[in-house]
This record gives structure tokens, sequence and C-alpha cells, in this order.
């Protein structure tokens, strides 16, 4: 713990993961009210009026009362069609706003990845022990990003590479 405080970049990792989730995290959320919409009470209280009027018309099964239920199903007709025209100008306002968000969240992302990309550059943000890649030498050619082969050339170019701990 004492030599995590010592060493900033050992909290780089953690710091990073974090930051990463919780800008996902946000997109995630924003894509999901996007999707699911807004619910008002206006639209709620159509939907419940239509249901209504749709089971009091398939009350009416007798000839004598079909004129009735053929009113009542042209009511809630109409009434589909209102909710459909609200949900259309809603769904209007709510998309500019959200694209808007979106892609502001987008730019920020990027920019926040590049940020990460330059500052961390050249920095061991994570350390692996030897003995965890000894199994993977081969297959990783660990000997060769080591300098063991070039002479340390590989070592000058990228320095993140060979934070062996």
């Amino acid at each position: 713990m004492e030599e995590t405080l010592r060493n900033p970049s050992s909290l780089a990792a953690p710091l990073i993961f974090f930051f990463v989730f919780a800008l996902q995290l946000f997109s995630t959320f924003v894509e999901r009210l996007k999707k699911r919409g807004s619910r008002n009470t206006v639209q709620t209280q159509l939907r419940q009026e239509i249901k209504k009027i749709l089971k009091e018309a398939s009350s009416f099964s007798t000839p004598s009362t079909f004129a009735q239920a053929a009113k009542l199903k042209r009511m809630a007709t109409s009434k589909e069609k209102e909710l459909a025209k609200i949900q259309e100008l809603e769904n209007k306002e709510n998309k500019g706003s959200y694209d808007r968000v979106l892609t502001a969240l987008g730019i920020v992302k990027v920019l926040a990845y590049l940020g990460l990309s330059w500052w961390f550059w050249g920095v061991p943000v994570a350390t692996v022990s030897q003995q965890l890649l000894q199994p993977f030498e081969k297959f990783f050619f660990i000997t060769l990003l080591q300098g063991k082969c070039c002479h340390g050339e590989l070592e000058d170019l990228f320095p993140a590479l060979f934070w062996l701990g």
C-alpha cells in the first residue's frame, strides 16, 4: 500500500479503468433513454382510453349492437392516430437533443482516449511479473522483446513493453 501511494503510475490503471467505465456507462444510459422515449401523462391517459374503448367495443357482439361497436372502434382508431401524432412530435424533439448529447459524448470519448494515450505514452500503466509470462515466452517471443536478440534496440523504441517487475 505504501508503495502504491509513492508511485502515482501504479494508480494509473484503476483510474483509467474507472474513467473509461464511467464514459461507457454514461453513453449506454443516454442510448437507453433515447430508445425508451418519454412517458408523459397524456400518452398514458390516451392508451388507457383506447384500451377501455376497445374492451367496451368487444363486449358488443350481437347484430343489434354492431353499429355501436363499429362507432367505438372508429373512436379508438382516431385516438390511436392522435397518440401516434403525439409520439411522433416528441420523437422529433427528443431525437435532436439525444443526438447532440451522443455526438458530444463521442467527441469527449475520443479526446479522452487521445489524452490518456498521450499522457501515459512511455509510462508503464500496469506491470506483469516474469513468472506470469514465462509459460507464454515462446508464444509471445518475450525473449526477442526483452532485447536479448536485438541488443536493446526494441527497448529504446518501446519502453512500456519492457517494464517487467
